[in-house]
């Protein structure tokens, strides 16, 4: 077990003082340590947390293999796509100020973005993966510099009118998403996300879209599956540019514990540390189904999407564990992560490991940990 600190951003208390198993919660971890014994990934963290209270938070295996580095608390894991969720998060905090609406367009407040028909692109188009252009990309020489970015992001082409289909955007919508907070704002979208969700969160050491150089020697590497007796590094998360930039829909880097500690403050209705990060009503907004049963055409099923987060709904959804309430909401990061909490039960849960497996193998591992957390809860 990782040791509380003073530095936590959260408090711990035994799985049975919140109404937990901690047997169930033993087993999950027994898991991740045999998947790490089979060289599916060479480091892991685990957190559960409930009732604002931390009920588990363990390290495994190694951060980084060469040299060799253990999983410790203060690993940072790069989190993919996980990283969608908190930037929409910042766009919550926009529209609860008056200053953006959902409905609204977003060439209403991105002069430009109107090009090559985009004009009916909304917000919520954005959110949801509905908004037309899921393979456009940005270049690398655009991460790191505004105004490169809105012109790059006002030329994505559609590629079918926006709200007729769902299919995953791997990077492209969110891309668009900080080209409209700073728009709105006048900033960087890294320091707003920053100012409006990580500070009053208290994330700031935990927390990171745009990975200071300081702070690369915290950072997990990550790896791709190994065919011989060396783990291969990923290219692409192994170059500097992308520690730095902090992709809006696949950047970010965070702890375990930071992730269970942001899926608290939405299962307990948008507050943390009696700070307010947006109201009630909100959570229970953008954590609704927006997408039904419309099958995305990425993933090859429906994705029960809200404005950020999914949902298990009535139907299931992989990862997020079989038996968990319908309410249940979280993301993904690929073939390597996973986040969600249980709004009904006050729960939340934090994955991440070091290397990405295909989408197959690791939606099974989640939902059989997932369904082992939910199992967890005693009443």
């Amino acid at each position: 077990m990782i040791a509380e600190t003073a530095s936590s951003p959260i408090a711990s208390a035994s799985p049975e003082a919140l109404g937990l198993d901690p047997a169930k919660l033993e087993r999950a971890c027994e898991i991740v340590v045999s998947h790490i014994a089979g060289d599916f990934h060479p480091g892991a963290q685990l957190a559960v947390a409930r009732h604002g209270k931390l009920a588990l938070y363990r390290g495994f295996g190694n951060a980084t293999v060469d040299p060799s580095r253990p999983v410790d608390e203060r690993t940072l894991f790069p989190l993919f796509s996980n990283t969608k969720v908190i930037t929409a998060a910042a766009v919550w905090t926009l529209v609860e100020e008056g200053k953006l609406r959902f409905s609204d367009r977003v060439a209403e407040h991105v002069p430009g973005f109107e090009a090559h028909g985009k004009e009916g692109v909304t917000v919520a188009h954005l959110l949801t993966h509905q908004a037309g252009f899921p393979a456009a990309e940005v270049t690398p020489e655009c991460f790191m510099d505004r105004e490169r970015l809105r012109r790059a992001v006002c030329e994505f082409k559609l590629e079918w009118p926006p709200g007729s289909r769902s299919i995953y955007h791997r990077t492209a919508a969110h891309w668009v998403v900080a080209v409209l907070i700073e728009a709105i704002t006048g900033n960087d979208y890294r320091d707003e996300i920053r100012k409006r969700v990580i500070e009053p969160l208290r994330l700031t050491r935990e927390m990171f879209l745009g990975l200071p150089e300081a702070e690369d020697h915290r950072a997990a590497a990550m790896y791709t599956p190994r065919q011989t007796e060396k783990w291969p590094l990923d290219p692409m998360v192994s170059a500097p540019l992308f520690r730095r930039s902090g992709i809006p829909g696949a950047g970010g880097y965070a702890t375990a514990r930071a992730m269970a500690v942001f899926y608290q403050m939405m299962a307990q209705g948008g507050t943390w540390g009696g700070v307010r990060i947006v109201s009630p009503r909100m959570i229970d907004y953008v954590t609704r189904d927006f997408t039904g049963d419309l099958v995305d055409d990425y993933t090859g099923y429906p994705m029960h999407r809200g404005l950020g987060p999914f949902s298990l709904g009535q139907s299931g959804h992989p990862g997020l564990g079989a038996i968990g309430h319908p309410r249940t909401f979280g993301h993904s990061g690929v073939g390597t992560s996973y986040c969600w909490a249980d709004p009904t039960s006050g729960l939340s849960f934090a994955f991440l490991s070091n290397c990405r497996r295909d989408n197959a193998w690791h939606n099974k591992r989640m939902d059989t940990l997932s369904t082992l957390i939910h199992a967890s809860i005693l009443g």
